[in-house]
């Protein structure tokens, strides 16, 4: 039986990571790094196109796992009717080669085991050549090579790898798979017990660091855990999900690659991180940003490489059936080609943050921000494609309109705040002519709501941000009508859409679950106004969607009660942190955001 998304977990290494089954199986796994081509795709294909599973051969009674506490270190103890076994699962941190370590310890009985392990590089298209070595197999298909080392006796079957063992109690068997380019030295053999105690300590100091103390401690520990292990250590970057194309809806077409970094994830991430106090992270992470957005204003893009990379292109890989039969399954994303006018808000936004939370100042940043306020000062007006990257017509989108209005306000703080050189008259000239802009043309007097876009009637999920960064007060009646409005027109079973799909808006057949996301927004929006009791309730919804490993997906079916979209999505364990960040105590991301004032800091 094909695997839900909510039943898997992730193990990463801080470059790539992996998604684990709760049968043993490892069904998605991209070397060395986030977007390379994968070398287990099962999630998107069948077995065939990649797997590696280690489980009991005979009758499973229950399964149950965890993460050992403050790490990415996963354990499955598997009950059979022979014994017990736990599956010990982890990636250590990267040194030069990535490694896989599985370690099988037997808990008592003698537990016959089976392994399977089936290499299929680029996205299962690849069928490697497979030797054996002293202790193990070595797969090689053009630049990638894989090492499998262990001391159980590996055959091949019909183009498998097989293996059987027995374990009794108190014995461990260990396997490392570990990646290295073709044409380099073969790497050498490591001890994994060493690699566990390793990987172990080096995440629960990295966790211990955590200053986070307020309600819900041990749902934000995890989160924070999780955007660790969606960060790119070489760089600083942090990828929206692990994965590509898992869909929005089951046998639909909105299945999308988020190996990537988004400018949009900017201010939230930051926020994020530095309620935990991961400083360095958030140094790094706005390194990255600064970095990638190098060059003219007009080029921006929505999203880059792990490294920064520009070029995503997107392409469909028709011998992938996707998950559930959810076809294209898409590597790169074309929606790097968009014009979206928010981003500009949300770096501007981000790098107000960075000033006022003390992080280390960056030369280049006001040299950046600079250049693309003066892009703005005309941009401005334009219709772009909207935070959704809808791929239907461009339009006056409300919430683009109000980011530029972020874009000016963090222009004019950094002046008066910090004292940053800039042309402050000319700039509250136009935010207010962008304030009056989107209040007489985004707002509809007969919904009593902001809308979607200039002249609608629909309504959309972003439009919860305009309290939460400041355009108006939660408690302005418009932005208590919109509230209700996306609270009648948005929700399923207590779950908030982004928008009404539908062709006409983004040029896709409609239909996709309750994003994680704007639900979070939404309690954040009740909490401003004062409605706590509501805010909290929602957000222990949320929190009980977590699967058994504290994990979220981006999106949810609440009919199906099934996880959708890419997993596990970073935006909605940044939610769920900042979230609880706000309803923990007064001054939270939602408060500090809208109200931008601190001591000055230098620039």
């Amino acid at each position: 039986m094909r695997q839900k998304i909510e039943d898997y977990a992730l193990i990463g290494d801080c470059h790539t990571a992996a998604l684990v089954g709760s049968n043993g199986s490892i069904d998605w796994l991209c070397f060395p790094r986030f977007d390379s081509p994968a070398c287990f795709a099962a999630l998107l294909g069948t077995r065939e196109h990649g797997r590696w599973k280690i489980a009991p051969a005979g009758h499973v009674r229950s399964i149950k796992r965890r993460y050992r506490e403050g790490t990415l270190v996963l354990e499955t103890d598997f009950e059979t009717d022979d014994g017990e076994v736990r599956l010990i699962d982890f990636m250590p941190l990267r040194t030069k080669e990535a490694d896989v370590v599985r370690i099988v310890e037997g808990l008592s009985g003698r537990v016959p085991m089976h392994l399977e392990l089936i290499i299929r590089f680029d996205y299962g298209s690849t069928i490697p050549w497979v030797r054996h070595t002293g202790r193990g197999i070595r797969a090689i298909a053009g630049p990638d090579t894989l090492n499998c080392r262990t001391n159980v006796e590996l055959r091949g079957e019909n183009m498998h790898t097989v293996g059987d063992f027995i374990v009794s109690a108190g014995q461990r068997v260990s396997f490392d798979l570990t990646w290295s380019l073709t044409y380099t030295a073969e790497p050498d053999e490591k001890d994994p017990e060493r690699l566990l105690d390793e990987t172990e300590d080096w995440w629960k100091e990295w966790s211990g660091r955590c200053k986070y103390a307020g309600n819900w401690r041990e749902a934000v520990h995890r989160s924070l855990i999780t955007l660790k292990a969606l960060t790119y250590a070489p760089t600083g970057g942090i990828v929206a999900a692990a994965t590509t194309s898992l869909p929005e809806t089951l046998g639909g077409v909105r299945n999308w690659d988020y190996r990537y970094c988004w400018l949009r994830d900017a201010t939230f991430t930051l926020y994020a991180l530095m309620t935990g106090g991961y400083t360095e992270e958030a140094e790094a992470w706005r390194h990255w940003l600064v970095n990638s957005v190098a060059g003219t204003p007009e080029t921006v893009q929505i999203m880059y490489g792990l490294a920064g990379e520009r070029r995503l292109p997107e392409l469909e890989l028709n011998w992938l059936p996707g998950y559930e039969n959810s076809s294209p399954v898409r590597i790169g994303n074309a929606a790097y080609n968009q014009h979206q006018l928010d981003v500009y808000g949300e770096i501007m936004d981000a790098l107000h943050l960075a000033r006022r939370g003390g992080l280390n100042p960056d030369e280049n940043s006001w040299r950046v921000q600079r250049a693309m306020i003066g892009f703005l000062e005309k941009d401005w007006r334009r219709p772009d494609e909207g935070i959704w990257e809808v791929r239907g017509p461009r339009r006056q989108f409300t919430h683009s309109k109000v980011m530029a209005w972020v874009a000016m306000d963090r222009a004019i703080k950094a002046v008066e705040m910090f004292g940053a050189p800039g042309d402050s008259v000319k700039w509250t000239q136009l935010r207010h002519e962008i304030h009056q802009q989107v209040c007489a043309e985004g707002f509809n007097s007969e919904v009593n709501s902001f809308v979607q876009y200039y002249g609608s009637r629909e309504t959309d999920a972003s439009l919860l941000m305009l309290p939460l960064v400041g355009f108006l007060p939660a408690s302005d009646p418009r932005i208590i009508g919109t509230v209700e409005y996306i609270q009648q027109t948005l929700m399923q079973d207590g779950f908030v859409q982004r928008y009404v799909t539908h062709p006409d808006i983004d040029g896709l057949p409609a239909g996709e679950g309750a994003f994680l996301l704007c639900t979070f927004w939404l309690a954040d929006n009740l909490s401003l106004q004062g409605r706590d009791s509501e805010a909290i309730e929602i957000f222990e919804r949320l929190l009980h969607l977590r699967n058994d490993v504290g994990l979220l997906s981006e999106q949810y079916d609440p009919h199906r009660r099934r996880f959708l979209g890419n997993f596990p999505q970073a935006f909605s364990h940044v939610g769920l942190i900042n979230t609880a960040r706000n309803l923990a105590r007064a001054g939270g991301p939602a408060e500090d955001r809208r109200q931008g004032s601190s001591e000055p800091n230098k620039i």
